[in-house]
């Protein structure tokens, strides 16, 4: 298989305490990783790290080959879905779900179709208009999702983003999901 993430050596510490020590991983293409651990062992520390919102102190990141460590968020083919789904409250959910589309200028049916078939998959038509605010925080989490994977990212990081979702609900995005 594809090495698609390679964290070599990874060093991360805040105020003095070392919350990553020499953290190696390989990731896969077509893996499903899952990181386990206690509150405070570095789970969304690594993630903010491949998603490029943090920067190690040492070591390096490494995507498809290419070291990224410098990389900004933006130009880097991952997405993330934080535990607080970072939306835009003043924004529609088709204008959440479509933001990242719009910064790469495509085609406004182009954005349409793939708006439409995201809410579809999170199971959220006819919720287009509503803004954001007025959604449950179920409803907020799936269209987190939604605009995550509407970019097609080649990786997805997830960081507890189903915790708001009753459990068939959570069993139905898993699947989507994978």
């Amino acid at each position: 298989m594809k090495k698609i993430i390679e964290l070599k050596n990874i060093t991360k510490a805040f105020d003095g305490e070392t919350i990553l020590d020499n953290i190696s991983l390989d990731i896969h293409d077509n893996e499903f990783i899952t990181l386990l651990g206690p509150s405070g062992c570095g789970k969304t520390t690594t993630l903010r790290i491949i998603g490029g919102f943090e920067y190690p102190d040492q070591g390096d990141v490494v995507f498809m080959g290419e070291r990224i460590n410098n990389v900004p968020p933006h130009k880097r083919n991952v997405n993330t879905v934080f535990q607080r789904y970072a939306l835009f409250p003043h924004l529609s959910v088709f204008e959440n779900v479509a933001f990242p589309l719009r910064e790469r200028k495509v085609p406004k049916k182009e954005i349409k179709e793939k708006v439409e078939q995201m809410l579809k998959m999170v199971m959220l038509s006819g919720f287009e208009n509503r803004r954001v605010t007025q959604l449950s925080g179920g409803q907020q989490q799936r269209v987190a999702i939604a605009r995550a994977l509407v970019n097609e990212p080649k990786i997805l990081l997830l960081d507890e983003p189903l915790g708001a979702l009753d459990l068939k609900l959570r069993k139905d995005m898993q699947q989507e999901l994978k």
